[in-house]
């Protein structure tokens, strides 16, 4: 059985599920082949792919592995060669937007000259490097190795920094993007207000014009998710909007209570439910739409 695991990034890695998709069409791989894809939303008929496993499952299916095929995470490697696995790494590249810089390349060089692994470099020999690995002898991993104690640490702090700032800049776009939404709406809203149009009715339209602005941005600048796949934008866009009708409840049902009830100003009313909206689409597309975190 080959294990492949893409790790905790917020990035997709489709380019290597569909080489080896492909390597499974051409028959270069006969094995079961499992997949942790983590935030890489991929649909395969040759592959068992999951998005969240347990760490008792991730171990299990470690322990149970002859190849395992990973991304170039610290911990991703170090689960495998720990155990003496046959490793396959493959880098995340900044030029196919899979990770913010290319220092993959520089962790998966380091393990397999110390005679850990052996690298893809080419997605194009999946058939060819499979062929070496089942041939390769991994070295006994050696932990209190100074020097490579040392340079685990430097990776780690280095993987450590760049999902810190991930996850920062995930936040910034998120708000930035989502006060520009909140101005259309707010905008729309007050224009709309203008020409004497039912309070509600109008609510609804400039939800409607702010809800599309905020799935294409979402989409390709906050959560990364570009994956063509039909399926997968299908499925994207059903999540989404029926999140966001549910946060239209939310936001309908605080404007009746502010205006109808409280006898609050309409507009104050107004940004205060979108203060509300965007902390809870915040919390639902990053959990239920645009997924996902899962075990290293």
């Amino acid at each position: 059985m080959i294990f492949v695991t893409l790790g905790t990034q917020d990035k997709t890695f489709e380019r290597l599920l569909k080489a080896l998709d492909k390597a499974i069409d051409k028959g270069e791989i006969k094995e079961k082949v499992i997949v942790q894809a983590g935030n890489t939303k991929y649909e395969s008929k040759n592959m068992e792919i999951f998005d969240l496993i347990s760490p008792d499952e991730f171990k299990e299916l470690v322990n149970k592995c002859d190849i395992l095929i990973t991304h170039g995470g610290v911990g991703s490697i170090l689960s495998a060669v720990k155990q003496g696995k046959k490793v396959i790494a493959a880098a995340r590249l900044k030029k196919y937007n899979e990770h913010v810089n290319d220092h993959q390349k520089q962790i998966i060089a380091e393990f397999e000259k110390e005679g850990y692994l052996i690298e893809l470099k080419d997605f194009n020999q999946i058939g060819t490097t499979l062929k070496k690995v089942k041939k390769f002898k991994p070295k006994k991993f050696i932990s209190n190795t100074s020097n490579m104690i040392s340079l685990i640490e430097n990776l780690i702090e280095e993987d450590n920094h760049t999902s810190w700032y991930n996850k920062i800049k995930e936040v910034l776009w998120y708000g930035f993007f989502g006060l520009l939404t909140t101005l259309i709406n707010i905008i729309s809203f007050y224009l709309l207000d203008k020409t004497g149009m039912n309070v509600y009715v109008n609510n609804f339209i400039s939800w409607i014009l702010s809800v599309l602005f905020a799935f294409i941005t979402n989409k390709l600048f906050v959560f990364s998710s570009k994956s063509l796949n039909k399926k997968v934008i299908m499925k994207e866009i059903f999540s989404f909007f029926f999140f966001r009708i549910l946060s239209l409840g939310i936001d309908m049902a605080g404007m009746y209570l502010c205006i109808s009830l409280i006898r609050f100003d309409k507009l104050f009313s107004k940004i205060l439910m979108n203060i509300i909206v965007i902390i809870a689409n915040y919390i639902f597309s990053k959990i239920f739409v645009f997924k996902s975190k899962e075990v290293e």
